[in-house]
């Protein structure tokens, strides 16, 4: 469990998708077709956070459907596909909502979101993240794994 939290310190959460979301696999079907799976517990999450007054952004490197679900349940949150430098996004988010790292909550759980997380006042990470991840400074980390409802953990400790 995630202690000492508080919802007044962070304006923005920034999360990964693979790994955070979904448990890191994609299930491949013999015509081509692919699958992922997402928990409705991080569902709730956002609508937990949102509801709290904070921003909320998913940040993938890859293009995904089930973002494009989230985008659409969720109309006020932003989210990012295919995007490789994430850094420039959480840049970008910055000036948006006109706040500072300190103000930040990232998750990750892998080598590509290193930048973000040493950049936020609030790392995050899955139980099962990358070693790499999990051995940064200032690191959090859930005892959820990915797909297994990591946000919400993240979530319920703002309540």
């Amino acid at each position: 469990m995630i202690n000492n939290l508080k919802a007044d310190n962070i304006k923005l959460i920034i999360s990964d998708f693979d790994g955070i979301f979904t448990d890191g696999k994609l299930e491949v079907f013999s015509d081509g077709r692919t699958s992922k799976k997402i928990s409705y517990r991080d569902i709730m999450a956002i609508s937990i956070i949102l509801k709290k007054g904070i921003k909320f952004a998913i940040l993938s490197g890859e293009k995904s459907y089930a973002i494009d679900i989230l985008q659409e349940k969720f109309p006020q949150i932003d989210s990012f596909q295919n995007e490789r430098n994430k850094l420039n996004i959480l840049n970008l988010l910055l000036g948006k909502y006109n706040i500072n790292n300190e103000n930040v909550l990232y998750i990750g759980d892998d080598i590509n979101d290193i930048e973000c997380l040493k950049q936020a006042g609030f790392p995050f990470t899955a139980a099962d993240a990358h070693e790499k991840v999990k051995c940064l400074e200032k690191i959090n980390i859930t005892d959820a794994k990915g797909g297994h409802g990591v946000l919400r953990e993240i979530a319920d400790s703002l309540l």
